[in-house]
């Protein structure tokens, strides 16, 4: 399976690099088998680092893996939004020391309007059944979480190449 992974470098060998924020599956690399998802990613994150290198242009790259998966690997696939798949990402985002055990975890990412949705469930405000009810009805990327050094190894690096950006 091709995937791709939305950033602003050539990236041949994939790590797990943690942060002080939480993310929908816990710390891990992050992927998509949806290129214009990807891309958009690399957009948004050369715009950014543009904006804080005041002027200078960071390129949009996206980089491109072949995923071969093995048997050796745990993993855990989401089909939609469920409670189940709720309750891992309100663990992972609330708790940077959580750890889910999976060595890869497939599903939808929790944008914008799903993040405001899953902040209501992580300070008590929403019920995590209304959630899922809710969620039911946004349209939702997919996205492959590589959350152990073992599943980096599933992943090939085959090119890298740069979106094209609207500077306005």
């Amino acid at each position: 399976m091709i995937l791709y992974h939305g950033t602003t470098l050539e990236i041949v060998t994939p790590q797990i690099i943690k942060s002080e924020l939480g993310r929908d599956f816990g710390f891990a690399f992050y992927t998509t088998n949806i290129k214009e998802q990807a891309e958009r990613w690399a957009i948004r994150k050369a715009k950014i680092l543009s904006k804080k290198k005041e002027g200078i242009l960071v390129p949009a790259i996206v980089n491109i893996y072949e995923w071969t998966p093995s048997e050796k690997t745990l993993k855990k696939e989401f089909s939609g939004a469920s409670l189940e798949w709720l309750e891992l990402v309100v663990n992972c985002r609330g708790n940077i020391d959580f750890k889910h055990g999976y060595d890869i975890v497939s599903g939808k990412i929790a944008n914008d309007n799903v993040g405001e949705t899953v902040s209501y469930v992580m300070q008590g405000i929403m019920r995590k059944e209304d959630a899922v009810e809710r969620l039911k009805f946004e349209k939702i990327n997919k996205q492959i979480a590589f959350c152990s050094e073992k599943s980096l190894n599933e992943l090939k690096f085959i090119k890298i190449y740069i979106v094209e950006m609207n500077v306005y």
